[in-house]
């Protein structure tokens, strides 16, 4: 099986650290390529950053034609109509994936992402995804992206003090971690905090993995139809 992982920002360490993740969880027969424009924004922070990336996805998506499924790996899901209108293989992002993931596994999560002026963007995608009731709360840690690749950075202790708040003031029975850049956190936060953590990274892949497995394909009826390319 080939999976192709986007990451649509430029920063070379966050894709490292994403085929990181997907490699710990992938079954042994899939190879995992995992990529990123090589222009565009160094991180994605908002709606701005969100439309200067896409171009970059766009491109990548044409280079790499003939995968069996594709992750986006910007927990915004940036470019997730627009790919799988250009394939019928699954294309999934790890911010949707996360979200029914933590529905599953949950009454209720709460969402920790990284600055403020992503909160709107994610706000927006839960309830196009239908679950905003499920969700008991959008934070944002203020760690910038970029934080998340700094050695020696307060990002993890910031981040993990937003989900005590969200444990003890949303109520949250599990916490999905709103950025791709968290991926290497969710399990110490888990034994930490004693909740479901989830990474947006592995429940795409995993899923990913099984629809390819059970041979399903992206509709080209209606919205999906394919683009003229």
């Amino acid at each position: 099986m080939q999976l192709l992982i986007i990451n649509p920002n430029t920063t070379q360490s966050m894709t490292a650290k994403i085929a990181a993740a997907a490699n710990s969880v992938a079954f042994s027969d899939t190879t995992i390529t995992a990529v990123n424009p090589v222009t565009g924004p160094a991180s994605i922070q908002g709606y701005y950053d969100e439309a200067a990336c896409m171009p970059g996805i766009l491109e990548l998506v044409q280079q790499h034609q003939g995968v069996d499924a594709i992750v986006l790996a910007c927990f915004d899901d940036t470019g997730l109509d627009a790919v799988r209108c250009m394939t019928d293989s699954p294309v999934l992002g790890i911010g949707e994936a996360a979200y029914h993931a933590a529905s599953v596994l949950s009454n209720r999560f709460s969402v920790v992402t990284t600055l403020a002026r992503s909160v709107p963007a994610l706000e927006h995608n839960l309830m196009k995804y239908g679950l905003a009731a499920r969700c008991c709360g959008v934070r944002a840690s203020e760690v910038p992206v970029l934080d998340l690749e700094k050695p020696g950075s307060d990002a993890r202790d910031q981040i993990s003090k937003e989900i005590r708040l969200a444990l003890s003031e949303d109520k949250a029975e599990a916490i999905v971690l709103g950025c791709a850049g968290m991926t290497d956190l969710a399990k110490s936060l888990a034994s930490e905090h004693g909740v479901p953590v989830l990474d947006g990274v592995v429940c795409a892949v995993s899923w990913a993995e099984s629809l390819v497995r059970v041979g399903l394909k992206t509709s080209k009826t209606g919205g999906y139809t394919p683009a003229v390319i």
